[in-house]
């Protein structure tokens, strides 16, 4: 089956975090913003998955669920033919979403007053988590090369050696960069983590969408000893269009950790799943297979169209190749580094909503960061608005 990823859909009037004008005129100062910040998709989710839904919606009825034995047999499936690893069904844990269970792991893994290590510019909901449960932010700055992103090891082991550091959050495929790690960058994190006793958190929410090229490596599945010193936080939101369910697994081989885990959420009340997300995860692991290798397909194609449209219309501008997601990381230094002046004028002369680069941390001024994960008219017509804001700051 040929799935339409052009088909533009008006999300106006559906509640949508993305695109409500209450919301726009909040963080853009202005309702008639183009969004492209929010990191959901503007397309509508597989077919399968809307099937599932229809069905469990037309019996009427929606109590308490629990989670059947196809449930977890989904995840396990998708896992190993995707990934390779294989995982146990008692790994398994619900949270409703990889932000909240951050939040959550900082809570039942890390003491108020101590430090917790990010690789900034990252996804900001990390420090956020951090700071809101009584932690400190240690930061490991990725190093941008001219062409990509580093990891610079050298700080990487100075900050994990320092007092008070007790876990490390891995954004892996990483957010804002796009960069997939590599074996070797994964097994360095691995060992200088397990040699000071620091946890390893891996929000691998992205780890579904990678382009040719590239390959998604699990950090827990490279062999025990990461496996037993990591939390695995994964989710069919990013890859099927799904956040608004608000379901991830948490993905726990380390018993004594899983039960530490796992009493915190009881305390936190968290268990009970709404009974649609059960159904949409089953259809989409199960049956949404063919929907993202076109997916995938799509947004290569979109990344080729930024790269040709900035190339030409705004030369000194540049995309940070991505190697998977589907955020766009621009490289906007030439034209204005203040981050205040680029951000405020590509929305208010622009009317075009993206992510700045300094709400990502030190590293991010100068950068933004672009959802493409749309149709391509919508995707020109950002392009277009964010070109003309842009040159209006600097002629070059």
């Amino acid at each position: 089956m040929k799935y339409n990823f052009d088909k533009v859909i008006d999300r106006k009037g559906t509640n949508s975090s993305k695109w409500e004008p209450a919301i726009l005129k909040q963080m853009f100062n202005g309702e008639d913003v183009l969004p492209f910040w929010v990191a959901d998709m503007d397309f509508k989710v597989a077919p399968p998955i809307i099937d599932a839904l229809k069905k469990r919606v037309e019996h009427g009825i929606y109590g308490y669920s629990t989670r059947p034995d196809s449930y977890y047999e989904a995840i396990i499936n998708w896992t190993k033919r995707r990934f390779g690893w294989e995982i146990k069904k008692d790994w398994i844990l619900y949270a409703p979403g990889i932000v909240p269970a951050i939040n959550y792991l900082i809570q039942t893994f890390c003491v108020p007053g101590e430090k917790v290590l990010i690789q900034q510019p990252v996804y900001y909901p990390f420090a956020n988590a951090i700071e809101n449960n009584g932690c400190h932010v240690a930061n490991n700055p990725l190093v941008f090369n001219g062409e990509d992103y580093e990891i610079d090891f050298e700080d990487f082991e100075e900050k994990v050696k320092a007092p008070k550091v007790t876990a490390f959050i891995l954004c892996s495929p990483h957010n804002p960069v796009s960069r997939v790690w590599t074996k070797e960058e994964l097994e360095k994190i691995g060992e200088i983590c397990l040699e000071n006793d620091v946890l390893v958190i891996a929000d691998e929410i992205h780890n579904d969408l990678v382009y040719s090229g590239f390959t998604h490596t699990m950090f827990a599945s490279m062999n025990e000893e990461f496996a037993q010193n990591s939390i695995t936080c994964t989710a069919p939101s990013k890859t099927f269009n799904l956040a608004g369910l608000q379901t991830s697994n948490i993905i726990i081989p380390n018993r004594k950790l899983r039960l530490k885990f796992e009493s915190n959420l009881e305390r936190n009340s968290i268990g009970l799943q709404n009974p649609l997300s059960i159904v949409a995860i089953e259809a989409a692991y199960n049956e949404g297979e063919e929907w993202l290798e076109q997916l995938l397909v799509y947004l290569a194609a979109n990344v080729k169209f930024i790269d040709n449209y900035l190339q030409e219309n705004l030369p000194h501008a540049r995309l940070i190749k991505p190697q998977g997601t589907y955020l766009g990381w621009l490289d906007l230094r030439k034209y204005e580094t203040n981050a205040d002046i680029l951000e405020g004028t590509v929305a208010k002369e622009g009317k075009v909503g993206l992510d700045g680069g300094s709400w990502f941390g030190p590293g991010g001024a100068g950068f933004m960061r672009l959802n493409y994960a749309c149709p391509r008219k919508l995707l020109e017509e950002g392009l277009v608005r964010l070109c003309k804001a842009v040159r209006g700051i600097k002629q070059i």
